[in-house]
């Protein structure tokens, strides 16, 4: 993971290293980048879904970091956005859509959408797609990157994360895009029947699980799929217990 302050750094770093070369000031390449990542990162990595490898060829990933990060913007590590925000590793992204099995007909919300990248794959496998962000410099970029795209099914709602969207839902898939102690008790009332959330979920002194948690019978179930080191999302750590 890289740190919100070693943007140029690690830019520096990665520089001649993996798919993108580095020439000056311009970085070519990102078309053969994005199919190193496909080719390297995701299918030895378990992801079969080709729907999910198709999306992840056609979105273009270094549209969605700050331009110092664009030169390792496939690399196989979380990115730093600002402020405590990080663009999750591709690889993490993958398994998580994979496991979530969207279909055409499904409405998706993403949570701590940040960037809207996740919200982009998702709008290519689904219909429609709430992706909910407080942050409004960090919505503001996501939409400026899903309009480069031509992507008009994802709508960002600025609002509070840790509620969710009542007013769009029942959602078929809700995925954190980042990590959280745990799923706040508001959002899986918003889970439609046959619904899923896919999360890492991540305890303050342990390693993050991503897991998968279905909707059947009215009935919440969970399984964790693999360990993931992403970053918790601000604001959805573990609250602090008060003994007197």
């Amino acid at each position: 993971m890289i740190g919100d302050a070693d943007i140029t750094g690690a830019a520096a770093a990665f520089c001649g290293r993996g798919p993108v070369p580095c020439r000056g000031d311009a970085m070519p390449g990102y078309e053969a980048a994005r199919a190193n990542m496909v080719e390297r990162q995701l299918q030895p990595n378990k992801i079969t879904d080709e729907r999910v490898i198709n999306a992840f060829a056609i979105i273009r990933r270094e549209l969605f970091v700050p331009e110092k990060l664009r030169a390792i913007a496939y690399s196989d590590t979380d990115l730093p956005l600002g402020n405590g925000r990080y663009l999750m590793a591709p690889m993490v992204a993958a398994r998580l859509l994979q496991a979530a099995e969207i279909v055409r007909n499904d409405n998706a919300l993403v949570v701590g959408a940040g960037v809207g990248y996740e919200a982009g794959l998702i709008a290519l496998l689904g219909r429609n797609v709430v992706a909910l962000e407080q942050d409004g410099e960090l919505a503001r970029q996501g939409r400026a990157a899903l309009v480069e795209h031509r992507i008009a099914t994802v709508s960002f709602v600025e609002n509070p994360q840790v509620s969710g969207n009542r007013i769009r839902s029942a959602y078929d898939v809700i995925l954190f895009a980042g990590a959280v102690a745990e799923v706040p008790a508001e959002i899986p009332a918003q889970l439609s029947e046959g619904g899923r959330i896919v999360a890492v979920i991540k305890a303050d002194d342990g390693p993050g699980r991503a897991t998968l948690t279905t909707r059947t019978g009215g009935i919440l179930a969970s399984r964790v799929m693999f360990d993931a080191a992403t970053p918790l999302l601000p604001g959805f750590a573990h609250k602090p217990v008060f003994v007197f």
